[in-house]
């Protein structure tokens, strides 16, 4: 990385983002053993015929690798956090580790959108838990490209190195976008949702 002063808002930001991941997973984590321990047993989050974890974690997604996928969050999630705190503590990390990150990330942004997709228009149903495993895997994603671009840890100086610092002051506006395309896909998939969750 480029020395400089410490980019406090991308630490924060990777730190915040971890720890709710975290917290996501561990949830998710917890839920499922208990449904292992009594699989008729309604969580706390089964709120509705629409929102509801149980459809979600009793599916083949939740185990896509022969084990629950929040057992991944636990791991991956832990990786932004030690990274935020290491930059708040001015570590500098190789081009190397930052593009294994950002690989790491991107698969985590790919797989959450597969699991979107399949919870909504196989499953059938929204994991509260899930969403805000979603909700944090989006911004880290687009934010967390458009900085390490900008700063030159991902990409040699350069014209696309100009471009995203030009564009980080507005690199928010890529992840609202995927919030509004979510969200979109969610509200005409399931056009009883809000009547129900407002009724």
């Amino acid at each position: 990385m480029p020395r400089g002063r410490t980019p406090v808002v991308a630490a924060v930001l990777l730190i915040v983002v971890g720890l709710v991941g975290l917290l996501g997973s561990f949830a998710l984590t917890v839920d499922k053993f208990r449904l292992l321990e009594n699989p008729t047993e309604s969580l706390g989050c089964d709120v509705n015929p629409f929102v509801g974890c149980s459809p979600v974690i009793n599916s083949w997604q939740a185990s896509l690798f022969g084990f629950p996928n929040p057992i991944i969050g636990l791991v991956g999630f832990a990786a932004p956090v030690a990274v935020g705190l290491g930059l708040l503590a001015g570590a500098r990390f190789a081009r190397w580790f930052w593009v294994a990150f950002a690989s790491g990330v991107s698969l985590a942004w790919v797989f959450i959108t597969w699991l979107f997709t399949q919870t909504v228009f196989v499953i059938g149903a929204l994991c509260p838990w899930c969403m805000l495993v979603w909700s944090v895997t989006i911004p880290l994603f687009w934010v967390f490209l458009t900085w390490g671009t900008a700063r030159g840890v991902l990409v040699r100086p350069g014209r696309l190195q100009r471009a995203a610092a030009a564009f980080l002051p507005y690199s928010w506006v890529l992840p609202v976008l995927n919030y509004i395309v979510v969200a979109t896909v969610i509200v005409v998939q399931f056009p009883l949702l809000l009547p129900t969750l407002l009724g």
